[in-house]
């Protein structure tokens, strides 16, 4: 079995280019203010999903493992 991931958005910091949406439009959904949300925020660890988060031009999305909650993205420096 695969890692799990959680998955947030940090609303503060999303400016709504739906960036997450072009590279995993199965995972993430923008409300009526354009910003983006999870579409679960625990999820199977995926290529997409890190995609999305690394093309956040502002880097509002944090991946964490589920179980221990060890960042995935960013990356601890």
């Amino acid at each position: 079995m695969g890692d799990r991931w959680h998955v947030e958005v940090d609303r503060s910091l999303c400016i709504g280019s739906a960036q997450c949406l072009h590279h995993a439009p199965h995972a993430f959904r923008l409300d009526s203010a354009r910003q983006s949300h999870p579409v679960r925020a625990d999820t199977d660890a995926g290529e997409p999903v890190l995609e999305a988060a690394e093309g956040c031009p502002v880097e509002a999305i944090l991946i964490t493992l589920l179980e221990s909650g060890e960042p995935v993205f960013p990356p601890e420096e």
